[in-house]
């Protein structure tokens, strides 16, 4: 549902949050979770975890989520008028971005 970027923000977030609680049972750093995020449509939902999990493997990239932010960020750009120039999925493209 949300691009790696996106997936990787929502993290970052989420790691500063549990960690600004100084809770006496959480670690110090690098804390532990799994976040399962459910969408508008019974195939759209995201897990969620931290970051540093794949500090060394960032994990498979799904070119349908990339491509998809990449053409709603191009609609907002036009403010916000439909962009009806949307070209077809090209799944190289987003290979290479990875």
């Amino acid at each position: 549902m949300f691009s790696t970027e996106e997936k990787r923000k929502i993290s970052g977030e989420i790691e500063k949050l549990i960690l600004s609680f100084h809770h006496p049972e959480m670690p110090e750093e690098k804390p532990y979770f799994k976040i399962h995020i459910d969408g508008k449509e019974s195939w759209s939902w995201a897990d969620i975890e931290p970051n540093w999990k794949y500090n060394e493997n960032p994990g498979k990239i799904n070119p349908w989520n990339e491509i998809a932010h990449e053409v709603a960020r191009s609609v907002k750009k036009k403010n916000n008028e439909p962009n009806l120039e949307i070209q077809p999925l090209d799944l190289q493209y987003a290979k290479d971005k990875a």
